[in-house]
């Protein structure tokens, strides 16, 4: 960074971002390790001198220093080269009608509160609502620094069993809805896009965006015609903003395509490999008869599927993480 044409580069601010998190990394172990090392200290005297008052304040020094030494220890966790990454999520709804779109909108409502939980800035990018309640489908923007990381043990098909409230005689329903979640990505060679590849459309916004938002046609549809793959953003307040931004999110979904590729190359070599996919849900959520949210790739469960539906998703990330490793 010292160096005079360093600042020309084109990925020079993104060289500065990781030289900052990781100065800032540095800093939180060591730290840890002088508290450490002080309380033992402090701890020896203590022992030596009987006193039950000094020993009572260290092991409340000891309960905080070991909170923040498995948060930090969380991180090692992140082995993929994208997780410090901004994330995309999409999230659809499946089979279940208003109450796949129902559910689809508890997803929504769940990933925003982690996001929340987790200081990162979430935007909702396009969203289109239920015929009653929900969504058919929305489209997050997530910055912030290991978002990708945090959220892709959220990829998948998440099912609910519940008792409806859309049905009269109360019945037990089963939906379903897909959970994507994306790396934000660059200019990179997988994810080079031919001009000549794409079709855009504009058309009247319907959602967010401001007061001129549905009298512009500032709501963008680009269509990449070789993969069919379509994408579209329509709550940013103008169509370069949308472009943008579609842009941005079909570069994600033709770099994930092109890593499927390889690694279906690989496939003979590594044996038998489940993708999270469509139709084969990772995780349940049941209200009823009981109540349990179970993760079906870790086994890791809990009694307190409210906590998770109100985005305290950590420790479903910690197991997926680990299994992972």
């Amino acid at each position: 960074m010292d160096d005079a044409q360093f600042w020309k580069r084109e990925d020079a601010q993104d060289i500065s971002k990781k030289r900052e998190a990781l100065r800032r990394e540095i800093e939180i172990w060591e730290k840890i390790s002088s508290d450490v090392s002080e309380e033992l200290d402090i701890a020896r005297l203590a022992e030596s001198e009987g006193n039950k008052e000094l020993e009572g304040d260290i092991k409340k020094k000891y309960e905080e220093l070991k909170s923040q030494f498995e948060e930090l220890e969380f991180f090692l966790l992140f082995r993929d080269k994208h997780d410090r990454s901004n994330a995309i999520v999409a999230i659809h709804a499946g089979t279940g009608g208003t109450d796949a779109q129902d559910w689809a909108g508890m997803l929504l409502r769940m990933i925003l509160r982690y996001c929340e939980r987790r200081g990162f800035t979430a935007r909702i990018v396009d969203e289109h609502k239920g015929g009653e309640a929900g969504i058919k489908s929305a489209v997050i923007d997530v910055q912030g620094e290991w978002a990708y990381g945090y959220l892709k043990s959220e990829h998948g098909v998440h099912r609910l069993v519940r008792i409806s409230p859309f049905d009269a005689e109360k019945m037990r329903h089963t939906s379903f809805s897909l959970i994507e979640v994306l790396p934000e990505i660059g200019e990179v060679e997988e994810a080079k896009i031919d001009p000549k590849d794409l079709r855009i459309d504009t058309y009247l916004a319907g959602g967010h965006g401001g007061q001129s938002v549905q009298t512009t046609y500032s709501a963008v549809r680009i269509v990449h015609i070789p993969t069919g793959i379509i994408v579209t953003c329509q709550n940013e307040r103008s169509q370069r903003q949308n472009k943008e931004t579609a842009m941005k999110i079909m570069r994600a979904k033709l770099h994930k395509i092109a890593l499927q590729e390889r690694q279906d190359e690989k496939q003979k070599l590594r044996g038998e490999y489940h993708e999270a996919a469509w139709g084969n849900q990772i995780r349940s959520y049941v209200l009823h008869p009981y109540k349990m949210v179970k993760d079906h790739r870790t086994n890791f469960e809990t009694a307190d599927p409210q906590a998770a539906l109100d985005g305290k998703l950590e420790p479903f990330a910690e197991a997926f993480l680990k299994m992972e490793k």
